[in-house]
């Protein structure tokens, strides 16, 4: 069953508020009071000013003033008015500032929150003073506050939409519909939780001023059909915050990104490669002639020059892989046999690494001279060994292996020697990829249940410190196949690039 909640039922209850409480008194209103379509309003957390809500019945607008230091971080300070509900919820409003300057990173939120605790689990879908936009979240109580920043123009209206335990963001401006801003955060919000509207001055001495306008609430569940649609977004993330920024929304599957000297991206896409900029915009086309059923194992030669392809459109069907040059040409093929997955290319840019199967069943991995020739099998265990990627100083091949009863990742020399366990946890992890500088480990993981690496799970990026080989959570997405196949590290070791997906009903 949905139920929306409008304007319509609270206009008695507004009008009499409206009396009762001139604009010029919005701080005497009591913070437990009904207020419109929500069940009451109040600060959270510490506030040097309190705040307060005035319902406009004939316009359907929330005036709201705040002060706060801010929602981030690991607590917050703001005042929001509220409903408690359960279950997938959309809230969608229109958003103005009525106070001009101020902090740029004031903030007017739309947001989902675990409880009324200062540190508790949330999401927003955050309007900033200086006109940018983001979603942000705090996944359990206490835990730092990340978000994904919208690449998109200044919007007028948002909304925020729970399904299941992700919850995501659109936008729209005038007399335009809703876009998806891209992204989604992952925060278990347990029923009975809160949704409302929010407000913080980002500063505690300052109150700032905002209007919600054409304010809708929406509960039930969300049914996705056998075939829901899919949405993915290529993104990077900041290695030193976490927060991520969304660089385009796709309609259609995109897959493993590479990230090229010149900050653009490089991903696969319905058997074709294509390149954008990591600022955003519209893609291009690679030319890789007759390499026109591309798979999503492809990557950069370390001198930026040439692409390692991995191809399925000729012979058997079967992958092969290729070299091609980096702006687009006649491919060159490197292995004989296939099926081939490319993975790595060595510091040197001599070999190629990758991943293949030779008539017994076992996918292990292979080496071959980048030009072709004699390949050199480096393993030989029973069970799936899978995305090499070579350290920076060309000693090790870092990949996965299923030979210990689990998905782990694992280290060897370049010649296959000293092969050895480097992960040993609860989880089985894919896809390990050294970043330029050697001192960090980044690979994808999913829970022990899972088999194999399918696509639309919930996994982790994970990321190790080689030198203690200490592990933390880079973020917690929706995903799993052609989110990092591939190496996808800035140049400058700050930041990486992936693909989260979304499942959604058909609109």
């Amino acid at each position: 069953m949905t139920r929306i909640i409008t304007l319509c039922g609270a206009l008695a209850l507004s009008a009499i508020l409206l009396v009762a409480l001139p604009p010029d008194r919005l701080s005497a209103q009591s913070a437990a009071a009904a207020v419109g379509i929500f069940e009451g309003h109040g600060d959270v957390g510490k506030v040097l000013h309190p705040g307060s809500v005035l319902f406009d019945a004939a316009t359907g607008t929330y005036r709201m003033r705040a002060s706060g230091h801010n929602m981030w971080a690991n607590d917050d300070a703001f005042h929001m008015a509220w409903q408690k509900i359960s279950g997938d919820a959309t809230i969608t409003a229109d958003i103005r500032w009525d106070t001009t300057g101020g902090n740029p990173h004031k903030k007017a939120v739309l947001i989902m929150r675990q409880s009324l605790d200062a540190d508790a689990a949330y999401a927003d879908a955050a309007a900033h003073g200086d006109g940018t936009f983001s979603l942000q979240g705090r996944a359990t109580a206490g835990a730092p506050t990340h978000e994904v920043q919208a690449n998109a123009p200044r919007p007028t209206r948002l909304q925020l939409r729970k399904i299941g335990d992700y919850l995501h963001m659109s936008y729209g401006v005038e007399g335009q519909p809703l876009q998806l801003s891209g992204g989604s955060l992952r925060v278990p919000l347990q029923g009975p939780f809160y949704i409302g509207i929010g407000l913080t001055a980002h500063d505690p001495a300052v109150v700032e001023d905002a209007s919600f306008s054409n304010v809708s609430i929406t509960t039930g569940s969300v049914a996705l059909p056998d075939k829901p649609r899919l949405i993915s977004t290529l993104e990077t993330v900041t290695i030193a915050s976490g927060d991520r920024r969304t660089v385009k929304v796709f309609p259609t599957r995109v897959e493993a990104p590479n990230w090229t000297r010149d900050d653009t991206l490089i991903y696969n896409s319905g058997g074709l490669l294509y390149r954008i900029p990591v600022a955003g915009g519209e893609p291009t086309v690679i030319d890789t002639g007759l390499a026109t059923r591309n798979n999503n194992d492809h990557g950069i030669s370390p001198d930026g020059t040439r692409l390692a392809i991995s191809d399925q459109s000729q012979e058997k069907r079967q992958s092969l892989v290729y070299t091609v040059p980096i702006g687009g040409g006649t491919p060159t093929r490197v292995t004989a046999n296939g099926p081939s997955y490319w993975h790595g290319w060595s510091p040197d840019g001599a070999t190629l690494a990758y991943v293949g199967e030779r008539g017994d069943g076992n996918f292990d991995i292979y080496t071959s001279p980048v030009t072709g020739g004699a390949e050199t099998r480096l393993t030989t265990a029973a069970g799936l060994d899978d995305g090499p990627d070579y350290s920076p100083d060309g000693q090790y091949i870092y990949f996965n292996s299923e030979r210990g009863g689990s998905m782990q990742i694992w280290r060897m020399r370049a010649d296959g020697s000293e092969q050895t366990q480097i992960t040993s946890d609860d989880f089985n992890n894919w896809f390990p990829h050294p970043s330029p500088d050697g001192q960090r480990l980044v690979f994808l993981s999913y829970d022990r249940s899972v088999q194999g690496h399918p696509q639309n799970k919930d996994v982790t990026l994970r990321l190790m410190t080689v030198a203690d080989r200490r592990i933390t959570v880079l973020a917690a997405l929706f995903g799993g196949q052609g989110t990092i196949n591939v190496p996808s590290w800035s140049p400058d070791n700050r930041r990486l690039a992936f693909v989260s997906y979304l499942l959604l009903p058909p609109e």
